[in-house]
This record gives structure tokens, C-alpha cells and sequence, in this order.
């Protein structure tokens, strides 16, 4: 705490005018799905059900996009810090071509098995039948979610983090209206309901209006990178291997989280429609609650990647235990949060006297969970992240997740069939392991990770 208080103004300023555009974006998209699921919650429980259950699947793909940009992100921010254009160019061709080449494989994956990726989440047929209507008709999506996910990374770590905010809030409002033209339907104009497919269009459209000005003002307006989009096909030389060194452990990392997030989801998936339901309903404000952490995480990372390509170790040391500090009084400010929120959110859906009560203990189990994520959040996703300390997050993210979490979660919902309480405290067990796992690794300085230019591989 001596070292949150005692660092200086500019640092607070700096952080400040990177996290809350970031937050602020976050929080829009946040909204959007959150009128997405009260939308179809006023269909039924079960099309809730099933597009929050094919979501996950999709959540699988951002999250490995999200692992992409933030992979490359680590090398974007310290080679931004050390004014070497021709690196940072090289680094966003290498992040485009995996990003295209994973929204190839899902796309692939999602056309063949729509049926046997619902099956993944849920033995409920009429669930699984709703759900591959949500697939089809989100498809195409892959590649507009991670072109525009990706960049937007890239142009938040050179400063850029007013274009991507003023573009979500721009998908705001196509999204909602989309979604409720096509989820309703519009009688003057015979077009009949579509439900959870509706939903889907509504998304999808809304994720090219992203794609269309997020890629274009990187590919064809911006001057601080002058990144051009005939870059993407140009060679990277020996530059590969230092993004395979910092950036794949990054995706490596995220996408075994993202597998493991789904088992989560498959646990809960078969604790019944109504448990599925009540998670459905809890997920939007725990995303809610955790945009002003996502943007203090990105902070950190570039924060902590600038400080590093200046050179000056002890500062970002120094930061690192500020971030820390901010990490720590977020969570208690989240957790008050959800716990004012609960009520009148739940109360919003059109839900069973069973699933209100589910949705209740998931809360409050949210609201302690949160502290321990806030915190290890912005260490692991940001400052050691950002210090290049890749390999061992990698271990220990996934270590925590499948030796912990994930066996705890399954015995206390399968087995023993615990309270949704102590299902979802123990689910996410791993958020609390990591926190104190975070504060000894930063005292060791050991995160702090040597990034070599192409001159020096």
C-alpha cells in the first residue's frame, strides 16, 4: 500500500488515459450482451440456455484471439518503447496471419460439427437444436471478431484507445437494433421473428461494422504505426522466433485456459436448465463488473512494456507494486458492486422462482471470488505479462486451473451436488491460489524478462 500511495501523479495520469477508454469500451460491449441475453430471455429459458451455451464455444475463439493480440501485444509495447517501427510492423503481420489461420479452423469446425460442439455442453436436445441454429448463423463471424479484436489490441499499446472505444459504442447501438429487428421481427415489413438466429445476424452484423472501422483505420488512416495492409504479406525474417519465445506461451497459455473454461461450462451444463440459466444470467454481470479490471490489466501490460523498452527496471518494479495495490481496491469496489446490482438484474429476466434462487448464490459467491480475481488479474494479464514473464504464467495459470479448480468444481457440482454457492466458489478456486501466487512472484523480480530486437536474434 506504501508503494500505491507513494507513486507519483504522472503514473496515475498515464494509467488513467489507457484503462478507462479501455473500460469504458468494455463496459459497451458488456451492455450490448447483456441486452442480447434480456432479449432472448423474453423468448424462453431454453433459447437462453442454448445461446449461452454455443457462446462458449465461440468464447473458446476470442479467448485465443485475446491470447494472439496479447501475445504480440508484450513485443508491440516494448518495441513501441524503443522506437523500432520495422520490428512492431513485422510483430502485426505475424499476429494477423495466426489470427486468420484460427478463424480458418473454427469457421471449418463450426460449419462441419454444429450439433457435436452443442453436445459438448449439454445432453438437452431442445437446447442443442436452438444452439446449432445460433452456430449457423454466426459463422461467419470468426473473422470480422478477430481482425477487429486483434487491431484494436495493437492500437491501444501506440496510444490509440479512442478509436476503438468511439467504434463500440457505434456497435452498440447496431447491435441492439439489429438484434431487435431480428429477434422480434418486423410486421409492416413481413419479417417474421427469428429468435436465437436472429440474435446471431444481429451479432454478426454488428461485428462487421467493428471489423470495417477498426481495420480500416489501422490499414489505411493511421500514421504512429503506418502499418498498410499489403505489410501483412511481407516476410518477418528471423522475427518469428522471438514471437514464438514471448508471444506463443501467451496463446498457448489462454487457449488451455479457454479449454478449460469450457470444461467449467460442460460441468455446468449438466447441473440442469435451470442452473445453466441462472449462470447465463450471472455472466453478464460478471463482466460487468470486471471491464474496469480488464482495463487496468491492459494498462499494466503496456505500462509495464514501456518502462522496460526505456530500460528502467527499478520503475517498472516499482509500478508493478502500485498495480498490485490498485488490483487489490478494485476487487473490493467490484464486490460492493455486484452486490447492489444483484437484485434488481435478476429481476430484469422473466426466470423460474428456481433459477432467481440459483442466480442469487451465484452472486454472492461472484462478489468474493472478485477480490482474489481483480487482483491476480492485473498482475498476470498485465504487469508480469507485460515484464515478458510468459512461460511461467503459462505454468502457472493452467496449473492452478486443472489440479485445482476444475477437479474441486466437479466433485462439489457432480458429486456431491453442493449449493450453487460452493459449485462456483470452487470452480474458480484457482482465482484465489493465484493471487498469492502473483505477490511472491513479484517480489522476486525474477518476471522481469530481456526482449531482443531482430538486430539481436
Amino acid at each position: 500500500m506504501k508503494r500505491l500511495i507513494a507513486a507519483d501523479k504522472s503514473f496515475y495520469k498515464k494509467v488513467a488515459k489507457i484503462s478507462i477508454p479501455i473500460a469504458l469500451q468494455g463496459l459497451i460491449t458488456t451492455g450490448v450482451n447483456m441486452m442480447d441475453t434480456i432479449m432472448i430471455g423474453t423468448v424462453g429459458e431454453t433459447q437462453l440456455s442454448a445461446v449461452s451455451l454455443a457462446n462458449q464455444f465461440i468464447n473458446i475463439f476470442h479467448i485465443f484471439c485475446m491470447g494472439i493480440g496479447m501475445g504480440a501485444s508484450v513485443l508491440v509495447a516494448r518495441y513501441y518503447g524503443m522506437n523500432d517501427n520495422s520490428s512492431l510492423k513485422k510483430t502485426i503481420s505475424i499476429m494477423l496471419r495466426l489470427c486468420l489461420g484460427m478463424a480458418t479452423l473454427f469457421f471449418v469446425a463450426t460449419i462441419l460439427l454444429p450439433r457435436e460442439i452443442m453436445l459438448i455442453y449439454t445432453p438437452e436436445e431442445n437446447i442443442i437444436t436452438y444452439g446449432i441454429d445460433y452456430l449457423n448463423y454466426s459463422v461467419a463471424s470468426y473473422f470480422f471478431l478477430g481482425l477487429s479484436l486483434t487491431c484494436t489490441i495493437v492500437l491501444r499499446n501506440v496510444g490509440q484507445v479512442k478509436m476503438p472505444l468511439y467504434t463500440s459504442i457505434g456497435a452498440f447501438f447496431v447491435n441492439v437494433g439489429a438484434n431487435y429487428i431480428f429477434i422480434f421481427g418486423v410486421e409492416f415489413i413481413n419479417l417474421k421473428p427469428m429468435g436465437v438466429a436472429g440474435a446471431a445476424l444481429g451479432t454478426l452484423i454488428a461485428r462487421i461494422f467493428e471489423f470495417v472501422i477498426i481495420c480500416g483505420y489501422l490499414f489505411f488512416i493511421d500514421k504512429k504505426i503506418a502499418y498498410r495492409i499489403y505489410d501483412v504479406i511481407k516476410p518477418v525474417g528471423v522475427l518469428w522466433k522471438e514471437y514464438i519465445r514471448i508471444s506463443i506461451p501467451v496463446l498457448v497459455s489462454d487457449g488451455i485456459l479457454a479449454l478449460g473454461n469450457n470444461s467449467v461450462a460442460m460441468v455446468i451444463g449438466r447441473l440442469g436448465e435451470s442452473f445453466v440459466a441462472g449462470n447465463a444470467v450471472t455472466t453478464v454481470a460478471q463482466q460487468l463488473s470486471s471491464v474496469m479490471i480488464s482495463g487496468f490489466s491492459q494498462a499494466g501490460a503496456i505500462v509495464t512494456g514501456y518502462s522496460l523498452g526505456e530500460g528502467d527496471k527499478q520503475k517498472a518494479q516499482d509500478e508493478g507494486y502500485a498495480f498490485l495495490g490498485i488490483g487489490f481496491v478494485f476487487g473490493l469496489i467490484t464486490a460492493l458492486i455486484i452486490t447492489l446490482i444483484s437484485a434488481p438484474m435478476i429481476s430484469a429476466y422473466n426466470l423460474s422462482e428456481e433459477t432467481q434462487t440459483i442466480a442469487r448464490e451465484l452472486m454472492l459467491s461472484i462478489s468474493i471470488i472478485i477480490v482474489f480475481q481483480a487482483t491476480n488479474s492485473i498482475m498476470t494479464k498485465g504487469v508480469l505479462r507485460g515484464g515478458g514473464d510468459t512461460k511461467v504464467l503459462m505454468l502457472a495459470d493452467n496449473i492452478f486451473l486443472w489440479v485445482a479448480s476444475l477437479p474441486l468444481g466437479a466433485v462439489a457440482g457432480l458429486v456431491l451436488r453442493l449449493p450453487a454457492f460452493w459449485i462456483y466458489f470452487f470452480l474458480k478456486i484457482d482465482q484465489v491460489l493465484k493471487a498469492v501466487w502473483c505477490v511472491i512472484r513479484l517480489r522476486s523480480g525474477k518476471w522481469i524478462k530481456k526482449v531482443r530486437t531482430e538486430k539481436e536474434i
